[in-house]
């Protein structure tokens, strides 16, 4: 059988499937998965074209990842075929531990347990019915591979991961101000003292870079209507588990019901492949089909929450510069309150919190450039420009989200 196949992109054109292990990594269940996650969740209620899947995104960044080492290997550094293989698997593979509408459904039903762990069990156990051919694959995702670079094409703030979410998610958007230049960036690309550099003239590149980061953060990720929409999503989760405990049994997919009714931890999921497999099973069609079943259940609260997000009926937004303070939300409690709701009611449909966009963390991950005198610099030092050290300061919002029109009683 033929494994050497061609996918037709939009973003980048063709993309090469260029090994038989990596052939095998994408027809696996756990990879072809991802085909029915979308890679902004809740994103396509602000931007309709938002429709992509994680799917698109793993094949695009092993692309990158593929383009990367083969533009360092032409700057004559050794990288052998077994680790340009191991890098473009472990790139593939980054995604598998996200779950539908991933942070929400990790806040809701996967509290303290992180995707990437996830992730990581989950190449773990496909390394096992592969007889080890990710052994490599697997200590540069956890960076343990003596060659440290590679980790940092993984996951690092220059990493392939954010290139291809980037450009895609722009196109995707039609954000044009995300799109990168992700070719000239890789060309820039070097190694210096076993890291990821980029060269002097490639600062211009790492500045829209950054520029480009911040601004989608601003229009897409942490888009207003977005996190309105995420917030009754996690409402309707913590809803639908509370009825749950209560003894409501609610209508769900069997592996999607699991989830509702259980509280797993990380060792839950190293130590029993069934839960895997069960969590390889949730899709973002499971989350869809139990809002439409429950926009008709008899609680008013979770009927009234699923109807609103089914309809795009959304909530109120308001952003502050400080945590609001009872001047604020009191007249919203009493809007709620006079519209029928309980006390008890009130925190699913007035809901605080804050957003974070720091576009460049210098402290924890910082980018180095590679000087023409061979001295590393901070792309914060190196750049002319101002603005990137002013990227590194974290800017936080605070919010306050609320149902504007709704009623429960009549």
């Amino acid at each position: 059988m033929n494994k050497r196949k061609i996918i037709n992109d939009p973003v980048y054109g063709f993309i090469t499937i260029s090994s038989d292990l990596l052939f095998d990594l994408v027809e696996h269940p756990y990879f072809q998965r991802l085909r029915r996650i979308k890679q902004l969740g809740l994103a396509d209620l602000v931007y309709p074209g938002a429709l992509h899947t994680r799917f698109h995104h793993a094949l695009g960044a092993m692309h990158l990842m593929s383009q990367a080492l083969r533009a360092l290997q032409e700057r004559d550094h050794l990288i052998w075929e077994p680790e340009l293989e191991a890098a473009q698997a472990a790139i593939l593979l980054h995604d598998l531990g996200h779950g539908p509408f991933s942070h929400v459904l990790e806040s809701v039903l996967l509290p303290g347990v992180e995707h990437e762990s996830i992730t990581l069990v989950m190449m773990k156990e496909l390394n096992r019915q592969m007889d080890g051919r990710l052994d490599i694959a697997i200590q540069m995702f956890e960076g343990v591979y003596p060659r440290k670079f590679f980790h940092q094409m993984i996951s690092s703030q220059l990493d392939m991961d954010r290139m291809d979410y980037l450009n895609r998610d722009s196109f995707y958007t039609g954000v044009i101000e995300g799109s990168i230049g992700a070719d000239r960036l890789i060309k820039m690309l070097d190694i210096s003292q076993d890291q990821l550099v980029v060269e002097e003239k490639g600062i211009l590149s790492i500045e829209n870079f950054l520029h480009a980061r911040r601004l989608m953060y601003w229009q897409v990720y942490l888009h207003k209507t977005l996190l309105s929409a995420q917030a009754m999503l996690t409402e309707i989760l913590r809803r639908a588990r509370e009825l749950s405990a209560q003894g409501e049994n609610l209508f769900a997919t069997p592996d999607f019901s699991r989830f509702l009714h259980n509280n797993f931890t990380l060792a839950d999921f190293e130590e029993n492949v069934d839960l895997l497999e069960s969590f390889n099973n949730l899709d973002d069609n499971d989350v869809w089909a139990s809002v439409k079943g429950w926009a008709k259940h008899h609680d008013e609260v979770l009927s009234t929450l699923c109807k609103s997000l089914l309809d795009r009926h959304l909530f109120k937004i308001s952003f502050f510069k400080e945590m609001p303070e009872e001047e604020i939300l009191k007249p919203l409690r009493e809007k709620l309150l006079s519209q029928g709701l309980k006390e008890s009611e009130l925190s699913y449909f007035l809901i605080t919190g804050e957003t974070t966009n720091s576009a460049y963390e210098k402290e924890q991950d910082p980018i180095k450039v590679k000087m023409k005198n061979g001295t590393l610099l901070d792309i914060a030092a190196a750049s002319d420009i101002p603005t990137i050290e002013a990227l590194t300061k974290i800017v936080r919002k605070y919010y306050v989200c609320w149902g504007k029109n709704v009623s429960l009683r009549g």
